[in-house]
C-alpha cells in the first residue's frame, strides 16, 4: 500500500514546499493586518476580503481585468488561427515568416513594452505618424483614459499572435487531407472547408489557447508597469497590478494576499474548466 506513495514522494516534496505551503501561508496572511515590515501583526479575520468586496475600486479593477482579457484573448486566438491557415503550407520562405511572427513571444515583455512606448509617443511616435498619413488626428495613447487600455491590448496581442499560431500550425497539420479532398469532390468552397472541417478539428486547441491566454491575461503586469503604471486615473489597473500596489506601495500585505487568494481561485476555476472539458473532448474523439 505504501509503495505508490514512496514513488510519488520525490515529486510531492517540492510540490508541498513551493506550492501548497506558500498557498496556506498566503491565506493565513490574508487574515491579518501585517505591513510586510513589522514582526508583529493582528488577526483581522475576513476584514480584508470584506473591504475588497465593498470597495468600488475593486470592481473597477475587476472590470479592467475583464476588458483586458477579452480584448487580448479573442484577437490573439483567432488571429493566430488566421496566420496558421495562411502559413500551414510548407512553401518556400514560409519558415522565415513563421520565425518572424513567433519572435515577439520570446522577446522579454519589458523590452517589448519599452519599444511600444516609443511607438505610442504622442509627438514623435510611429503610431500617430501613420495616422497622420490618413489625415487622422493623433491620439494621446498611454496618457489618455480612453486609449491607454487599447494601447496595452495592442501590445499584448502583437506579442502573443505568434505563440497562438504555432499551436494552430501543429493542429492543422494533423487534420487528415482526405477530408479536404472529399469536400473538394463534393464541391465545397474554401470557406465551407474551414467552417466544417478545420474549425471543429482544431477546437481542442482553441479551447486550450482560450483558457491559457485568459490565465495569462489575468496575470499581466510587465507591460502595464512599463507603459502606464496602472494609469491614467486607474484606467489600466488590473487585479495583479492592484496586488502590487497593495503589497509594495501601501505595504498592506494582508489585503494584498487577500486579493492574491481571489486571483488563485479564479485561476483554479479556469484550470478546472479546461481539465473537465478536455477530458470530454478526448472521450468524444
Amino acid at each position: 500500500m505504501l509503495t505508490p506513495w514512496l514513488f510519488a514522494l520525490p515529486a510531492m516534496i517540492p510540490l508541498v514546499i513551493f506550492w501548497i505551503y506558500p498557498m496556506i501561508k498566503s491565506f493565513w496572511i490574508s487574515l491579518t493586518d501585517w505591513d510586510y515590515i513589522s514582526p508583529s501583526y493582528e488577526i483581522v479575520g475576513l476584514e480584508n476580503y470584506i473591504h475588497l468586496f465593498q470597495s468600488s475600486s475593486f470592481y473597477q479593477v475587476l472590470w479592467n481585468t475583464l476588458y483586458f482579457s477579452l480584448g487580448t484573448v479573442i484577437p490573439t486566438v483567432f488571429g493566430g488561427l488566421l496566420l496558421a491557415m495562411l502559413l500551414v503550407k510548407n512553401s518556400k520562405g514560409f519558415g522565415i515568416f513563421r520565425t518572424i511572427l513567433f519572435s515577439p513571444w520570446v522577446t522579454p515583455t519589458v523590452a517589448v513594452a519599452i519599444v511600444w512606448s516609443w511607438i505610442f509617443e504622442p509627438e514623435t511616435g510611429l503610431a500617430n505618424w501613420l495616422l497622420s498619413l490618413f489625415q487622422i488626428e493623433g491620439l494621446a495613447w498611454t496618457s489618455s483614459q480612453r486609449w491607454a487600455m487599447p494601447a496595452i491590448i495592442i501590445v499584448t496581442i502583437w506579442k502573443g499572435l505568434g505563440w497562438s499560431m504555432i499551436f494552430y500550425l501543429n493542429a492543422l497539420k494533423k487534420v487528415p487531407t482526405d477530408l479536404y479532398e472529399a469536400a473538394s469532390v463534393d464541391g465545397a468552397s474554401g470557406l465551407r472547408k474551414f467552417i466544417h472541417i478545420s474549425l471543429p478539428l482544431v477546437s481542442p486547441t482553441t479551447f486550450f489557447l482560450v483558457i491559457v491566454s485568459t490565465v495569462e491575461a489575468i496575470q499581466a503586469y510587465d507591460q502595464i508597469q512599463v507603459m502606464t503604471q496602472g494609469g491614467p486615473a486607474g484606467s489600466t489597473r488590473t487585479l495583479l497590478y492592484m496586488y502590487y500596489q497593495f503589497a509594495f506601495e501601501e505595504f498592506n500585505m494582508g489585503r494584498a494576499t487577500a486579493l492574491a487568494t481571489i486571483l488563485i481561485i479564479i485561476t483554479v476555476f479556469l484550470s478546472l474548466i479546461q481539465f473537465v472539458v478536455s477530458k470530454k473532448w478526448v472521450h468524444y474523439q
